[in-house]
């Protein structure tokens, strides 16, 4: 079972793999370990990662990147609008209002869901390491950022199914990277002791993470989260373009930002020049040839002034630094290390505003590119049955506080309370008690949307069917269950009415709703009609799981019954997580009637924000398959139209010199006219035709070239075949020579038999003169009288029919009784027949000559 870590980022992806030696980060077919986030769609197929990165100025208008931002977002969404002025494609708004992507593909105007374009980029991705593995991929671990919200995730999970891939988990880029760091370390506090506190600061290309994470002896617990999800390398970039348009136009009247193609190639450079200012603090020249109306351009930058340039978002360096800290509620001294991954903190500006805020040196020990693909294959590897990883907890947490809001088609029970508080850990999962007579709808939204970095709070709305009151009237008791999953995801997972039944006084025993056996169940008094609780999963054990399906049966409750004053004693404590206890009647002891509960699983509508359909995603998953097969195909075609135009290029070649002497002068002329049209063809009308065409193109060159490389390979092999062969008719004749001079080697031997290798020998001789003399009356221009197919042929015959006859072993000889040992064990006979010497020896038994064979009497002392 393959075990694969894939790290989608905005610019560039990675993956890593598990195997026995430990966590790699394989290459793809350009040996380069870093796949470009880019697809490209021609009117022929698709082209992905470093092929699309390079028509990224040839066909920008097909070639989409930096699309990670429209994950699970409306068109209307004011980040989509603001990326609009940034990408050279086309977005387009679709009919349920998200955000598409209008490309031409396959000559015709088509338009793209991000979940389908990111599943383009998956399908490499998988493609890219079943070639390194061998094997087919399916499950994975893919990481977000930490800021990602609920229609974000499902957005991704959503083209991980498009893509063929079982996504085992979602995590965090900062907490794939802390794992990264944790699980080698073996000098890691026990879990008695003081955690260690290590913040992991995570710049990429489009965004900036914080994360502070306690280590303790297989422990990962994540502390506090914290972000700015508009700054990254890219603004840097932007910062360099800017300048460079604006003293472009000075220098030489062009508007860069007018031509697409320009700005993409001034974009590039300047990318470049950033990262060779990270390393270099003196001037740094920028040269573009032909850039822009034939004019060659050029510039200049150091850091200095580069850094004065990017001061605004160098000052935005601290806040998340400061955010994190205090939702730690830690000290400066309180803080072990300070790790910095991607691509952003290898600027020295950068380093040194974190290196200040904390009072201490970073620390680089992390790959800054691959730490995240790395952590996620270790995720993989932990939750994948076939491999044996060591024992390591990780407790994620929620990164933004989500409340639940419930009503009914009456006034009464209308409500709301926070479920999960900021940095609550997770995966975790509450029951919430209910006391309703009719069917409810739950709202779930996030609670600040200050922090939020996006515009629509909702998350989704869940609808519990079927509850009706109890038989005497009353409310019902309905125990709803939610959850954040492994994947950061929020649901209502199931929902179960508790339904009173009632029985004999005597015989059945008194019922209170079944027992949570979570440790640790809190309540705090919100709400009259609501009671909730932590449920008995336990996020630590939960996070352990392979897969948190959203789409689960319930949990199946059997009819339970319990001594009264359980739930009340529960319910007197708070719940620091948010939520009300329900009015809990007397205590009665045992003169309270007794009652039979009975639960009930309820069918829960769930209604998420920007959810794909399940017939939707079919769909989608049945057109990747298609453009895949489509892929193939022309794959196909463009292999066989190269095969013709390497075959033209390589037997045009050698005509002029190692083919020259196999041919005649005259056939030498019309293959040359013949592979210079098809050359012309190929590059006129053949430039785009069916595989079929180019098939039976390369049939026919073959037709005439084949004989010519047939005879130039046969007169090169023809003497060593024939050379064997006389080899071996020299050492068969040998051996009828020696058992006519009587040689005891061939005395076991029939005359029969060495007549019959004689005649074998004899014939095979007289064939290999008569090929040879045939073949010297011949040209080398000229088809060759005997192949060399033959020559092997006639010489594994002789071979077969000789040497059963010369190679026959002789018959062994049994030894009289008489040379028995005095043990009964028989000594080593005779060899071929032959008495050797007497050995005697005076060491116990022992030969002074292992080499030679222990016969005769032996001596003992």
């Amino acid at each position: 079972m393959s075990v694969v870590g894939i790290d989608v980022g905005f610019q560039n992806c990675y993956i890593a793999v598990a195997r026995s030696g430990g966590i790699e980060t394989i290459a793809n077919e350009y040996s380069d370990r870093c796949t470009p986030a880019c697809v490209s769609l021609a009117s022929k197929n698709r082209s992905i990662g470093n092929a699309a990165k390079s028509q990224m100025i040839t066909n920008f208008k097909n070639t989409v990147h930096g699309f990670k931002k429209f994950h699970g977002r409306a068109f209307d969404d004011p980040i989509v609008q603001a990326e609009r002025s940034k990408v050279p494609y086309t977005l387009h708004k679709m009919s349920n209002g998200n955000v598409g992507i209008k490309v031409r593909y396959l000559d015709e105007d088509r338009v793209f869901t991000i979940e389908q374009v990111t599943a383009m980029l998956l399908t490499k991705l998988k493609e890219t390491s079943e070639s390194a593995l061998k094997k087919p991929v399916a499950d994975c671990v893919i990481s977000v950022p930490s800021f990602f919200t609920d229609a974000e995730r499902r957005s991704v999970i959503d083209a991980a199914q498009i893509a063929g891939l079982n996504c085992l988990r979602l995590i965090n880029d900062t907490t794939a990277v802390a794992l990264a760091y944790g699980i080698y370390k073996q000098d890691l506090p026990t879990p008695e002791e003081k955690p260690r506190n290590v913040v992991f600061v995570d710049i990429g290309h489009s965004s900036y993470q914080v994360n502070i994470a306690a280590f303790n002896k297989g422990k990962l617990k994540v502390l506090a989260t914290s972000f700015d999800s508009y700054l990254g390398g890219r603004n840097f970039d932007e910062v360099l373009v800017d300048y460079f348009c604006e003293e472009f136009k000075t220098k030489y009247k062009i508007n860069v930002k007018e031509n697409p193609r320009a700005l993409i190639r001034l974009t590039q450079e300047c990318e470049k020049l950033k990262k060779l200012m990270s390393a270099n603090s003196s001037d740094l020249p920028m040269n573009i040839e032909c850039f822009m109306n034939d004019i060659d351009v050029s510039g200049k930058m150091n850091r200095a002034h580069f850094e004065e340039l990017c001061a605004r978002y160098l000052d935005r360096i601290e806040a998340p630094l400061k955010v994190a800290m205090e939702q730690a509620k830690l000290t400066r001294e309180d803080i072990y290390a300070v790790e910095v991954v991607g691509g952003g903190t290898r600027s020295p500006a950068i380093k040194d505003r974190i290196s200040k805020f904390f009072c201490k040196d970073i620390s680089t020990t992390l790959n800054a590119d691959e730490a995240v693909a790395r952590g996620c294959a270790l995720q993989c590897a932990i939750l994948s049955p076939a491999f044996k990883v060591r024992e390591f907890s990780i407790t994620d947490v929620v990164p933004f506080p989500i409340t639940l809001r419930w009503k009914s088609s009456s006034d009464e029970g209308v409500g709301e309370c926070e479920v999960f508080s900021k940095n609550h850990p997770a995966p975790f999962s509450k029951v919430i008690t209910f006391h309703k007579k009719e069917p409810f709808d739950l709202e779930a939204f996030y609670s600040n949307q200050q922090e939020l970095p996006y515009p629509d709070t909702r998350i989704g709305w869940f609808t519990v069917q079927n509850v009706i009151p109890q038989p005497d009237g009353d409310n019902s008791k309905v125990k709803v269950k939610v959850r954040v999953n492994i994947h950061g995801i929020f649901s209502v997972s199931s929902a179960s009415l508790i339904e009173k039944q009632k029985g004999e006084a005597d015989d059945v025993p008194m019922d209170t709703e079944p027992t949570v056996q979570n440790e640790g169940k809190q309540e705090e008094k919100q709400h009259p009609s609501l009671l909730i609780e932590d449920d008995s999963y336990n996020y630590e054990e939960e996070s352990k799981m392979q897969v948190d399906h959203e789409d689960a049966q319930p949990r199946e409750q059997a009819d339970s019954t319990n001594q009264p004053g359980e739930e009340a004693g529960a319910s007197s404590t708070d719940n620091k997580e948010g939520g009300a206890a329900e009015k809990q009647e007397p205590n009665s002891g045992a003169c309270a009637p007794k009652v039979k509960v009975k639960s009930i699983d309820l069918p829960i509508v769930a209604n998420t924000i920007r959810q794909l359909g399940r017939d939707v995603l079919n769909s989608f998953v049945e057109n990747e398959g298609k453009m895949i097969m489509q892929d193939k195909l022309e794959k196909e075609r463009n292999d066989a139209k190269n095969a013709v135009e390497e075959y033209v290029y390589d037997l045009r070649d050698k005509l002029c010199s190692i083919y020259e002497k196999f041919i005649s002068e005259d056939d030498s002329s019309r293959l040359t006219l013949m592979l210079e049209d098809t050359e012309n063809w190929l590059y006129e009308e053949g430039e785009d035709q069916p595989k079929q065409v180019y098939v039976d193109k390369l049939a026919e060159l073959k037709r005439f070239g084949q004989p010519i490389q047939d005879r130039h390979r046969e007169h090169e092999e023809r003497p060593k075949a024939f050379d064997e062969l006389g080899k071996k008719i020299q050492l068969f004749m040998k051996a009828v020579e020696a058992y006519k001079q009587k040689d005891e080697r061939y005395d076991h031997l029939e005359a029969a038999e060495i007549a019959k290798v004689e005649q074998c020998v004899n014939e095979t001789m007289n064939w290999m003169n008569s090929k040879m003399n045939a073949q010297s009356k011949l040209t080398i221009a000229q088809d060759p009288a005997v192949k060399v197919t033959e020559i092997i042929a006639k010489t594994q015959d002789l071979d077969r029919i000789c040497s059963a006859v010369i190679n026959k072993p002789k018959p062994k000889v049994e030894l009289p009784p008489d040379e028995k040992d005095k043990n009964g064990e028989a000594q080593n006979g005779p060899v071929n027949g032959q008495s050797g010497p007497e050995v005697k020896t005076e060491a116990k038994g022992e030969n002074p000559h292992p080499t030679k064979p222990r016969t005769g009497e032996m001596e003992v002392d």
